[in-house]
């Protein structure tokens, strides 16, 4: 018997465990979770476990663990433990089983060995993410949730098919590299994109995020892009495609996250921007750009889930989260900013902190390659990270021209800020000892950021950045607007499509409702009266048509005057052949649909 358990079971077997326990039983649990967790992957060995045989013909892997299941299995389980701390004082049961429904189900489909399995966890994450955007109970919120649910839906029906084309091609469900090879495999990828939030398949991100809860949006930034970012990493990577569409989503995130007003929602568009730099490090597939991808992920994490804490912190004590409505908040909430400022350095790459230690491998990578492009917009999008996250966001919320808020950070439950100083601690931890995050990375790391020129030119960047961004000031001012991108395409052309479409939809309804709604269904309460006098009349019916026949006419006649007499009991052996009957009739057409059809 292993002495070791599917992580991803610990979570979703204690996520059923939480509405059966209250007060401090329940924060035990909620906490105890991730870091049983914890030291159960410090126990799991490489290799494929928990094998098992479906159906005679396909093999389920729900654990396979090597080094790059493991980095973010790591993470996962850290952000889990994260997450724990910050929603200790939750009482809303729904958002806490949902949230560890997602980090299980997130954590089963890293350590998924075959297609199957990943997509049955895939579907579980997206359910139990929905969850979390409807627990805000709001009317924005209820409709974002209702759009996410239906993007996903179609990017997980994308991936079920390209998984059922790629085993009509292959005969194989293992979840491996497959590549950009034809339709199944780009069908896949399509699947994958829409979690990864790729434009023009992202805005859901954008909007449903700020919609969710306080506790819901910190777990949200943690788990559904970056697992997308693992199975590019896993099936895709030197995929040339990807770089490019990596360059896309960092240019469209700085660009969006400086024009929008809602803190929460910038914050959404710089996760679009950081999965583009992990995005373009798989697109270019070396070892040393797949080490910064799984790396940058793993800093990612840690401070965009730090950054959502201290947005949700004054969003908390304040409702509000417009930068129209804040402003001057330092003065009231020095910790939540001292936090954010470590977040904000993390995500800009200061020297010191997590995210300098692994972005830059990403951009190394891409320089030893010589992709000059590449190399040269992503270094360009530094400056830009550091223009919207690392001072816009802390400028405009805690700074800017005074709210007049002062709520007291007193009423913060203690927790929360327990959880900030915890993820703190990480961002800057992993910053001046990167080597310990380098030693579980995919691939041996020669690596060194902490290089003179490395420092100097992006100390560079950062002072150019802030120096824009003092300099412009006065021309940013803060507007009430609500930024659109695609989202338009469903929240408001989706409008247009409908009236469209209400002409010949009612068309079609007038002519074929009637028979699909109406006559099917009367017709089958009439036969269900007495099936075998049915029976014969439908027989009387088909031999009238080819012999034109008087009697058999009269005889009709007679039946249906007579229907639905009284129907007797079939005697067993009739109910068994009528089944019979019945159930070849059905082989029989699908066999013919399989065969001749499809």
């Amino acid at each position: 018997m292993s002495s070791f358990l599917p992580p991803a079971a610990i979570f979703i077997l204690g996520a059923l465990l939480i509405p059966l326990v209250q007060g401090r039983l329940r924060q035990i649990l909620m906490v105890g979770l991730p870091v049983l967790a914890f030291f159960n992957l410090l126990n799991m060995p490489e290799g494929t476990h928990f094998v098992y045989n479906f159906w005679g013909t396909y093999e389920l892997t729900f654990l396979r663990v090597d080094k790059l299941s493991m980095v973010f299995a790591y993470i996962f389980v850290i952000m889990a433990f994260a997450g724990a701390i910050f929603a200790a004082h939750e009482k809303d049961t729904k958002q806490l089983v949902a949230a560890f429904l997602y980090a299980g189900s997130s954590l089963g489909v890293v350590f998924a060995g075959d297609f199957l399995t990943l997509f049955i966890f895939w579907e579980i994450m997206a359910f139990a993410s929905t969850v979390l955007v409807f627990a805000r109970d709001t009317k924005a919120a209820r409709k974002a949730a209702f759009r996410y649910i239906q993007v996903h839906l179609l990017g997980g029906l994308l991936l079920l098919v390209g998984i059922l084309m790629h085993y009509a091609e292959t005969g194989s469900m293992a979840f491996d590299y497959i590549g950009l090879t034809g339709t199944a495999s780009a069908l896949i990828l399509l699947g994958i994109a829409v979690n990864a939030a790729i434009p023009p398949l992202s805005a859901w991100l954008t909007d449903a995020y700020p919609e969710s809860t306080v506790i819901g949006t910190v777990f949200l930034s943690a788990y559904t892009t970056k697992t997308a970012v693992y199975t590019l990493a896993r099936a895709y990577p030197g995929t040339e495609l990807l770089m490019w569409a990596g360059i896309i989503m960092v240019i469209y995130g700085i660009v969006f996250a400086i024009l929008e007003n809602d803190a929460r929602r910038v914050l959404s568009y710089s996760i679009i921007n950081q999965v583009g730099f992990m995005v373009v490090g798989i697109g270019i597939g070396t070892t040393l750009a797949i080490n910064g991808a799984a790396s940058h992920a793993f800093a990612h994490i840690l401070y965009k889930a730090l950054l959502m804490m201290s947005a949700g912190a004054v969003l908390y004590l304040t409702g509000r989260t417009k930068s129209t409505q804040l402003g001057g908040l330092y003065k009231s909430m020095p910790w939540t900013l001292l936090f954010g400022l470590v977040g904000a350095a993390s995500i800009s790459s200061f020297p010191l902190t997590g995210g300098f230690t692994t972005k830059s491998m990403i951009v190394s990578a891409a320089g030893k390659e010589h992709i000059t492009a590449i190399w040269l917009l992503l270094t360009l999008a530094s400056a830009g990270v550091f223009l919207h996250a690392g001072i816009k966001f802390p400028y405009f919320v805690f700074f800017a021209k005074d709210s007049g808020l002062r709520p007291k950070e007193s009423d913060l439950p203690k927790n929360m800020l327990v959880a900030m100083g915890f993820l703190a601690f990480l961002c800057i931890f992993i910053g001046v000892y990167p080597g310990l995050l380098y030693n579980i990375l995919p691939y041996p790391v020669t690596y060194e950021p902490y290089t003179g020129d490395h420092i100097v030119m992006q100390m560079q960047l950062l002072m150019f950045s802030a120096l824009a961004f003092f300099m412009l000031l006065k021309f940013l001012k803060r507007t009430e607007t609500l930024t659109m991108d695609t989202d338009w395409i469903y929240r408001r052309g989706a409008k247009y499509v409908v009236d469209i479409l209400r002409v010949p939809i009612g068309w079609v309804h007038n002519k074929l409702g009637v028979i699909f709604l109406e006559r099917i269904p009367a017709g089958l309460y009439w036969f269900s009266k007495n099936p075998m006098s049915a029976f014969r009349i439908a027989t009387y019916s088909v031999y009238l048509t080819f012999s034109g026949s008087e009697q058999i006419k009269s005889r009709i006649q007679r039946e249906k005057a007579a229907y639905p007499n009284n129907a007797r009991d079939l005697s067993l052996s009739q109910g068994v052949l009528l089944i019979l009957t019945l159930f070849a009739f059905f082989i029989a057409s699908a066999y013919v649909y399989l065969r001749y059809i499809m």
